[in-house]
């Protein structure tokens, strides 16, 4: 690989630095933490052609330079010592990664989508990007202009529903993923005269797809711009308090898939979950308030504080529970909470349960629902100790907690949804991912209370599936 003269690197990467605004010790911090050890006066001394430097220095602050040329002022930059277009691929799969990777850098949300076109381009595609909305009805494009997408008719729902890809007239359709958490899909379109159904296309396409999905999540942690998107209406203070204490609604292991749903998404008010997955057990958790006043959120998040914390230090489960109610009964002025806390044993399937109120597991077996018998305590409490359920699952068993407004809700004539109709629709939907499971369960309740929420739906489904 050729590498640049010392000297006509050295001359650019003054001049850069004569660009940057920074002062020499700004210059030497920025090189310091880069791993550089030379001092300030040597540097100094450096920059005005006295001494020369080892070409990892050299290259060190030229990388600090161009760290500050990001910030203020754009693509000029100071050279490295050996020629960048050596290294940088220049078509194909790499460069697309490699695209989407460079233009995310610093980039704010908003700038995604260009980002994405461009990367695209390196495969001689256009892509599109829909994001499923926090309701779970529509995906949303980033593209202005561009019509959104019902996700129980259109093509891009069907993706979206099944995590899977398909090919339609041309376009190739794929999920998109971040982990295992599925946030929308791609819509993508080969040039000239590429086929879509070409397996080689198909898995760049999936790389992309997983890398880009990383990037949603990652880019809507520090800004508003893709999270504004996928918001019909604004969500009420209440319910933006419990969706920042929720995990993603869906994780998965290779023995375990866990996936979630709960709505209404824009006024949530006392329903929450949690889970935690290891090599070796599922932890679970549904907290419900059953109520939807200014109290209920406060005393369901104070029962999902008290059972993280209490989780994270090694409790058993029986401790676990015990923790919850100490915290509640120390806040008598909040609705009382009702609960399930589940431990799965991943190895062998023994799955134990702790119930307090009216919360009631369920678990579905080839298509039948299963009772699940024991006792379940009146409430949390931090005295006594809970007797605790335990059953062993088979491969493939579903476990769904689900809270009282999904049973409770009534339709025009005041008949409420009712257990039949939750197992009725377990059983039916087996065969579908967990998350799909869940957001399904919670639809058919919107439509039967006649298209409103008027408690919270809360649904959480895990199928163990041994390695």
């Amino acid at each position: 690989m050729p590498f640049l003269p010392e000297e006509e690197q050295r001359r650019l990467i003054a001049a850069c630095f004569a660009r940057s605004d920074l002062t020499l010790e700004q210059l030497w911090m920025r090189y310091f933490a880069l791993g550089g050890s030379l001092s300030l006066l040597e540097l100094d001394a450096y920059l005005n052609g006295l001494v020369p430097l080892p070409r990892v220095d050299r290259d060190m602050l030229a990388h600090a330079v161009n760290e500050r040329l990001d910030e203020v002022t754009g693509p000029a930059r100071a050279p490295y010592s050996h020629s960048v277009q050596d290294a940088k691929p220049l078509h194909g799969p790499l460069k697309a990664l490699v695209d989407l990777l460079e233009g995310a850098h610093r980039a704010p949300p908003e700038r995604l989508p260009a980002v994405v076109a461009e990367a695209g381009r390196a495969l001689d595609l256009t892509i599109d990007v829909y994001l499923a909305d926090y309701d779970q009805c529509r995906l949303v494009p980033l593209r202005p202009g561009a019509a959104e997408l019902d996700i129980e008719t259109s093509v891009g729902g069907d993706v979206y529903r099944r995590a899977g890809t398909l090919t339609r007239d041309g376009t190739l359709w794929t999920v998109l993923l971040d982990g295992v958490e599925r946030l929308g899909v791609l819509e993508i379109v080969p040039a000239g005269d590429a086929d879509p159904d070409d397996p080689a296309l198909r898995e760049q396409c999936r790389w992309l797809a997983a890398l880009l999905g990383h990037l949603v999540t990652i880019t809507t942690q520090y800004g508003d711009g893709l999270d504004r998107r996928r918001r019909h209406r604004r969500r009420g203070s209440p319910a933006e308090l419990l969706w920042q204490s929720l995990p993603p609604l869906t994780g998965a292991t290779e023995s375990v898939v866990v996936g979630v749903s709960v709505q209404p998404a824009h006024d949530l008010c006392g329903t929450v979950f949690d889970y935690a997955l290891s090599e070796e057990r599922a932890q679970l958790a549904m907290f419900d308030a059953g109520v939807r006043t200014r109290g209920a959120n406060t005393a369901v998040v104070t029962a999902l504080a008290a059972y993280r914390a209490a989780r994270h230090g090694g409790a058993s489960l029986g401790e676990q529970f015990a923790a919850v109610g100490a915290e509640l009964e120390g806040r008598p002025d909040t609705p009382a909470v009702s609960g399930v806390l589940a431990e799965l044993d991943l190895n062998t399937g023994v799955l134990r349960l702790l119930g307090a109120g009216d919360a009631a597991p369920l678990v579905v077996r080839r298509g039948e629902a299963l009772p699940v018998t024991g006792p379940a305590a009146p409430r949390f409490a931090a005295a006594g100790e809970a007797a605790v359920t335990e059953l062993r699952l088979e491969s493939g068993d579903l476990l769904a907690l689900c809270s009282r407004g999904v049973a409770e809700t009534t339709d025009g004539g005041g008949e409420p949804f009712g257990r039949p109709r939750i197992t009725g629709h377990l059983g039916r939907d087996a065969g579908e991912l967990p998350p799909e499971i869940a957001r399904r369960l919670t639809r058919a309740v919107l439509a039967h209370g006649g298209g409103a929420f008027r408690q919270d739906a809360g649904v959480l489904v895990a199928r163990w599936v041994p390695r």
